[in-house]
């Protein structure tokens, strides 16, 4: 039997989740958080072989926890489930320690596919990943401005470009507002831009938002 544990601030996408991975006869979900503070608590108790994760959640960011998983369970294979576009963030997923990245929006019988071959060990790819992943070791390498952005200032940027504001976005982060506001410098800083406005055209640009 293969114990999941979710961990997914939306109780109705965790929900959702669940009741796909039930279906399967050789896969158990024994748990479930809603943050990075709840899963730690979580894994003291709960069997997990496979963690499910999203990247967007309040406090630490996925990759942050991913970073941290791969020193506190290493034993854990992580599947990064997530709303955000492959072609942006599955490569980066993987190179931070990740075993897969599935799309919320994908078909349901392919989360319990992805569950199953990362417990044997190995990486989950969709077809469009594993192409990205093709020719980024065939193409020569040319670095975007963005991929300089430290995990926090990843996030700032896409909630600016999401019309949040510094308040709203601390709140979220549970971080200070002048904390979100050295993040917003430094983006700026190493994006060469000017304002909220151009940080907006930048993302939507690259495909980010």
């Amino acid at each position: 039997m293969i114990h999941v544990v979710i961990c997914d601030d939306h109780a109705i996408l965790r929900r959702g989740i669940r009741d796909t991975l039930t279906e399967a006869p050789d896969i158990t979900v024994t748990a479930e958080a809603s943050g990075y503070s709840e899963l730690r608590e979580v894994l003291r108790t709960a069997a997990c072989d496979v963690l499910l994760l999203d990247l967007n959640m309040p406090g630490r960011s996925g990759l942050e926890v991913l970073a941290s998983l791969r020193e506190t369970h290493s034993h854990i294979k992580v599947l990064v489930v997530s709303m955000y576009p492959e072609d942006q963030y599955a490569l980066r997923c993987l190179k931070a320690g990740a075993h897969g990245y599935a799309n919320k929006a994908g078909d349901p019988v392919l989360l319990v596919e992805a569950v199953r071959v990362v417990m044997q060990g190995r990486k989950y790819l969709t077809a469009e990943v594993a192409q990205m992943l093709a020719e980024s070791l065939s193409a020569p390498v040319v670095e975007v401005p963005h991929e300089s952005l430290s995990e926090r200032e990843l996030q700032t940027l896409l909630k600016i470009a999401s019309g949040k504001r510094l308040t709203d976005i601390a709140e979220e982060l549970m971080l200070s507002p002048k904390t979100v506001s050295v993040y917003r410098a430094r983006v700026l800083e190493k994006l060469q831009l000017s304002n909220n406005a151009e940080l907006t055209v930048y993302a939507i640009r690259n495909q980010l938002v």
